[in-house]
């Protein structure tokens, strides 16, 4: 913190001495000892301060970035979901409404089909007696 060299310590603790007086040294140097404490925890506190403060400021940076980030994504996802819900509007009303018109026409009517009985071989109920007679 300052740079004071051991000559130069050794000159003020002489003249500390002189000043204050050999009865008196041991308290005021006591007394300089916690002052110069207090002046230390006070700075790192302060320097604690500042970094907190330093960190809450790039929390605050990333957190306006996240947020411009995420609101650049949802209005990208909210303009391809406007974008697929006019892509579809614009399918359906070009498709026919009516479910008639939508089906081909048939090219041919279906044969009529022919009774259950007959293709299935059986024989009719007239024709049994005849059958039983023979």
């Amino acid at each position: 913190m300052f740079d004071i060299g051991f000559s130069e310590l050794m000159l003020i603790a002489v003249v500390a001495l002189i000043v204050i007086g050999p009865e008196r040294l041991p308290t005021v140097a006591r007394t300089l000892g916690h002052l110069f404490g207090r002046m230390q925890r006070y700075v790192n506190d302060v320097k604690a301060d500042i970094s907190r403060e330093m960190e809450l400021d790039e929390l605050k940076k990333l957190q306006a970035s996240m947020q411009d980030a995420a609101q650049s994504i949802q209005q990208s996802v909210s303009r391809e979901i406007s974008e697929a819900e006019s892509e579809l509007r614009r399918v359906a009303d070009a498709v026919p409404s009516s479910p008639e018109s939508a089906l081909p026409a048939p090219a041919q009517p279906p044969a009529e089909r022919a009774s259950p009985q007959l293709e299935l071989g059986l024989e009719s109920s007239s024709d049994a007696p005849s059958r039983k007679q023979a």
